[in-house]
């Protein structure tokens, strides 16, 4: 079965999307093309794409996902807020942030977390030093912008992965 089915994850996007496509669940025979275009596609893409990283911790993955969507939330919130404000009390400015990961996809999660919260855009990534450079709507201390990266989505993803 593992050799039919080399990227698990994709194979059942590939299913559901084919299905969400077409808006039939009920027939038989998009069952059908479906589950060959999610057996297929896989096998013949698997020389072309790195392996999927293993998941360490799926309730890590969870908590940060939930993190980040209420994060977006609140940060539309607070942004708002500031836009509304006085426009002479914003400190808007660039911080870097030293990050510990190793992996890929980690890195590229964190990049996008911060990225989709609301008042922060990671603007570049040095992968020399691994150093993200990040612009912050409004920052009064630095290290504590830092801090909260780290606490809040850092040290999720380090569980995450292996």
């Amino acid at each position: 079965m593992g050799k039919w089915l080399r990227q698990p994850m994709l194979s059942v996007l590939l299913l559901l999307s084919w299905l969400l496509l077409v808006e039939d669940f009920t027939s038989p025979g998009h069952w059908l093309f479906a589950l060959v275009l999610a057996l297929v596609i896989p096998r013949l893409l698997h020389g072309w794409w790195q392996p999927a990283p293993r998941i360490k911790s799926w309730s890590a993955l969870l908590l940060f996902v939930w993190r980040t969507l209420i994060d977006i939330v609140l940060g539309n919130i607070q942004v708002a807020k500031m836009a509304l404000g006085p426009q002479q009390q914003l400190q808007p400015g660039f911080i870097e942030y030293h990050t510990k990961l190793n992996n890929d996809l980690a890195i590229f999660m964190l990049m996008s977390a911060i990225s989709l919260a609301p008042g922060s855009v990671s603007t570049c990534f040095n992968r020399a030093n691994k150093r993200i450079e990040i612009h912050l709507l409004h920052v009064e201390d630095q290290q504590q912008a830092q801090e909260d990266i780290r606490q809040r989505y850092e040290q999720l993803l380090q569980q995450v992965f292996v």
